[in-house]
């Protein structure tokens, strides 16, 4: 008898993002990993999802996996591909079947749980996910304690710390790729939430499936799978209670927006909005390239000039991108420059009536003289 058809999807999901990662790494695929696999769509179970202090399953580089069959590490030195772990079910799941799938392909794999402080108690949960992952057969396995700021608000410092420790541990360890659970669900509230704030079309386009050194398998799997996955495999799960709080605004749109669309619009809200996210994506990714072709054509960087005939020939689109990469070339940071921003640069080109110096995020100045937007910093 197979695995569970949730249990198969993931596997599947994560299969190919290893192969991909493996031809990308030159790492040798053993001919057995190459026969061809099926994944069943996964289907509802009524089992419930263990609580954390569950028994745990033996899997990945442990004696044996839950399917009896038994697991070959890989061998020392072999490239680690690093799994971000919650302890939620997305994340559980999605670290099981990396372990039950990298040693096939040569691949080691090791896991970051990140505390975050946030909650009375999260030391010894993030001991305990640690614990259970070593168990599971990943290694190697760090419990990482972060300080969480204040910039941004408390859901972007988090996330700001979060992946400040993932990149320091991938570095550290030595770790080709990090993978991250994120599932068609999460990149539904990402859609929501940018068409909320007014945003353009790259945070329309959701989150990528790789960009970095980052790769999300399981984008186009739902959250549900997930659950099903780590229920029918006896995976202990820690549903964390932020994710119910209705002071973050994505547990707003997870919990109270997303249900009332899909009541009065109909099932397939979830599917349409990630399908939005990968069209904005093609549009988006074009249109960088352009931008990337003109700024390369136009910018002037010894003395910071952009030729203000050339941009307003530009498409806007394109044009508003060729201004936001010279204002972060010149020292704006990503994270606090917004589209209110890189609209009133654009008037100085598409509207101008003699107005003065624009400042930007990061002390960058940008001023039109003699025919030209001229960016520098305040401080040069």
């Amino acid at each position: 008898m197979g695995p569970h058809p949730a249990v198969a999807a993931i596997r599947l999901a994560v299969r190919r993002a290893l192969m991909d990662l493996a031809a990308e790494a030159a790492v040798p695929i053993p001919a057995a990993a190459l026969r061809p696999t099926a994944a069943p769509i996964p289907a509802p179970v009524a089992a419930p999802v263990p609580a954390l202090a569950a028994a745990t399953v033996l899997i990945g580089n442990a004696r044996r996996h839950p399917s009896g069959l038994p697991r070959t590490p890989a061998a020392p030195g072999s490239p680690l591909v690093l799994v971000a772990v919650s302890g939620g079910a997305d994340s559980m799941a999605l670290a099981v079947a990396t372990a039950f799938e990298a040693p096939k392909l040569g691949l080691r794999v090791g896991a970051v749980t990140v505390d975050h402080g946030l909650q009375d108690g999260s030391a010894e949960r993030a001991r305990q996910v640690a614990e259970r992952l070593r168990a599971l057969g990943l290694d190697p396995v760090e419990a990482v304690p972060v300080h969480v700021g204040r910039h941004g608000g408390p859901e972007a410092a988090a996330r700001d710390a979060r992946y400040a420790a993932l990149d320091e541990a991938c570095e550290r360890l030595g770790a080709v790729t990090v993978f991250l659970g994120h599932t068609r669900d999460d990149q539904a509230e990402t859609v929501l939430l940018g068409l909320a704030r007014g945003s353009g079309a790259r945070s329309l386009a959701g989150m990528p499936a790789q960009k970095g050194r980052y790769r999300r398998p399981l984008l186009d799997l739902d959250r549900a799978a997930t659950r099903q996955a780590c229920a029918a495999q006896s995976i202990p799960v820690w549903d964390d209670p932020h994710n119910l709080d209705p002071a973050y605004t994505r547990a707003r749109v997870r919990h109270e927006v997303l249900p009332v669309l899909e009541k009065h619009l109909g099932h397939g809200v979830v599917e349409a909005l990630a399908r939005t996210a990968r069209l904005f994506r093609d549009d988006a990714d074009a249109l960088d390239q352009w931008a990337a072709r003109a700024e390369l054509d136009l910018f002037r960087p010894q003395s910071g000039e952009l030729p203000v005939l050339a941009l307003a020939e530009l498409p806007a689109a394109v044009r508003r991108r060729v201004l936001r990469r010279v204002a972060l070339r010149t020292g704006s940071p990503a994270g606090d420059l917004f589209a209110r921003h890189l609209e009133t640069v654009d008037l100085l080109v598409t509207g101008w009536r003699g107005q003065g110096p624009l400042q930007l995020p990061g002390g960058v100045e940008v001023t039109r003289r003699c025919g030209n937007l001229v960016f520098r910093r305040q401080d040069d």
